[in-house]
């Protein structure tokens, strides 16, 4: 072999090398964001730290704009008034059926707001030092916000309640914000996965199983495969993160979204990836003109391990153990089944989801609105859609199914106040009228002085969790007697036992005699004119 031959080989074996070394490179930062700024060496961050707000103002020094375009977000304001129905909402404004109302329960459920210090009415939502950068770019896993401390992190260690002898221990600010990085699963997670008071409890599609999920529970999470982070669907400029479940987007008939285009559809639909025909067969994206995706690719929610909340009895609180305290009972997966401060609940794993007609417009029985206990279950939030209006599809959902407290007199939902260490917390003296009292004053809702309690459902889409292709349902999932789409109204669907019509069914069996009559008939003579 020649020098020159020789040199050339080397440098195409160093060329193939450096690609495979480039195209690992790729392939992590496709799954890992990847900053160009290393903060641990920004003077600003050195801290020390005493507060939330002192890290934002140092975030701000170089982040100029980012606490304005938070606050234009519904993830600061928690509020969101639907242009099609009018209805005020928002966590600021709904009751559900899980821990209730955020209204008087500020210092607690805060814990979960982007914000510093909202603990009542007199929170500053125009500061921008009340922003919490943390609780989405925190990259350590280290940051927490305790409930009770009206969404600010603490800083130095903390007895708390006061006078309990319980110790909260302080967490380093400047640590954590010295390695802040981009949004991850788990940081969206910290809240979303545990929405409703625990880890899976409310929306049964997001749990913790979803931080580090295999392609079986999720095949775009899968963290050997696509690795897709929640930001990758959801996919967000200046703050604003698409995906509402106020206003959800139930059928979205536009083109896959192209990079570089303008496009103001939502990016977070299945459509916006795969398009209106991603099926080989065509018969299958016929299907596509009247069920939501979600309704064939996810055949069971909460199957990562983690089960889900699905029912939640607020009337039977109050029950103290034979010692006259407060009680926890668990099943014999330690999950809880009553606990004195929240009455009973059930759990459920690989849930088969409940199929509904669904146009995007979800109204939501609000403060105020009068109810009637002859018309149990009342429905918390109601997904609007048939199948005669054009616009609604088939989707998968949880149906949570409650009994909560509420005002027989004046027939309406009410506020509690449930979290606190003062004499009026429900939580502290297990006393409804004085919780009801509290919270209905600070709503500035009137309030009769009495309490009972109505039976409630809310409806949660099932979106995430989306199976392996070959986990998908198949026909027969749904064309049998009994079969998954049988509770929906407006379709027939042949082979469904609540569609049986004998009319139908003879004639397709006569049909069915004629066509084989005929293709019968045509080879008899094409045998016997063979010769010929």
């Amino acid at each position: 072999m020649s020098l020159h031959h020789f040199l050339k080989t080397v440098f195409v074996a160093m060329l193939f090398a450096g690609a495979l070394v480039q195209a690992a490179t790729d392939t992590s930062a496709a799954t890992e964001a990847r900053s160009t700024a290393d903060h641990s060496k920004f003077s600003a961050l050195a801290g020390p730290f005493d507060s939330g707000p002192a890290v934002t103002k140092a975030c701000l020094s170089c982040h100029t704009e980012a606490s304005r375009q938070i606050h234009q977000t519904q993830h600061w304001k928690w509020e969101y008034k639907n242009p099609k129905t009018g209805q005020l909402l928002g966590k600021k404004h709904v009751v559900n059926n899980f821990c209730t109302s955020v209204r008087s329960n500020e210092a607690a459920c805060n814990s979960c707001h982007i914000g510093y210090g909202w603990k009542d009415d007199t929170f500053d939502f125009a500061s921008e030092e009340n922003v919490d950068c943390l609780a989405c770019h925190d990259a350590t896993g280290k940051y927490k916000k305790p409930s009770g401390f009206a969404g600010n992190p603490v800083a130095k260690d903390t007895e708390f309640p006061p006078g309990s002898g319980k110790i909260i221990r302080g967490i380093n600010l400047a640590e954590i914000a010295q390695k802040v990085g981009a949004t991850k699963r788990t940081t969206c997670g910290s809240c979303h996965f545990n929405g409703g008071g625990g880890d899976g409890v409310k929306h049964g599609d997001l749990d913790t199983s979803l931080e580090a999920p295999d392609k079986e529970l999720d095949v775009h999470m899968d963290v050997d495969g696509n690795n897709f982070s929640c930001s990758t669907c959801h996919k967000t400029e200046g703050h604003q993160v698409p995906g509402s479940r106020y206003a959800p987007t139930a059928q979205d008939k536009a083109p896959a979204h192209l990079r570089g285009k303008a496009d103001t559809s939502n990016p977070a639909t299945c459509q916006s990836c795969h398009g209106q025909a991603p099926h080989k067969v065509a018969l299958v994206n016929d299907h596509t003109n009247k069920l939501a995706c979600q309704t064939c690719h996810i055949p069971a929610y909460a199957r990562g391990g983690q089960p889900t909340k699905m029912t939640w009895d607020w009337s039977t609180a109050g029950k103290l153990d034979k010692d006259g305290k407060f009680q926890t009972l668990r099943d014999e997966n330690d999950y809880d089944t009553y606990m004195t401060i929240k009455g009973d609940f059930k759990w459920a794993e690989n849930v088969t989801p409940e199929y509904v007609w669904f146009n995007g417009t979800v109204n939501y029985t609000l403060m105020g609105d009068k109810i009637e206990k002859a018309n149990e279950p009342i429905q918390i939030n109601r997904f609007e859609g048939s199948a005669a209006d054009g616009k609604s599809m088939i989707w998968p959902v949880k149906v949570f199914r409650g009994k909560q407290q509420y005002d027989p007199v004046n027939k309406s939902l009410v506020i509690t106040h449930l979290a606190g260490n003062d004499d009026t917390a429900y939580w502290k003296n297990l006393n409804w009228v004085k919780a009801v009292e509290v919270g209905m004053a600070k709503g500035g809702v009137k309030f009769s002085g009495q309490v009972d309690f109505i039976e409630t459902e809310s409806i949660w889409p099932i979106t995430h969790m989306v199976a392996p292709k070959d986990k998908a349902l198949g026909c027969a999932d749904c064309h049998v007697s009994n079969g998954r789409l049988e509770k929906v109204d407006g379709i027939y669907m042949p082979g469904r036992g609540r569609d049986h019509a004998p009319w139908l069914e003879i004639g397709g069996w006569l049909l069915a005699a004629l066509t084989l009559l005929g293709v019968t008939g045509h080879g008899l003579i094409r045998t016997l004119t063979r010769k010929n």
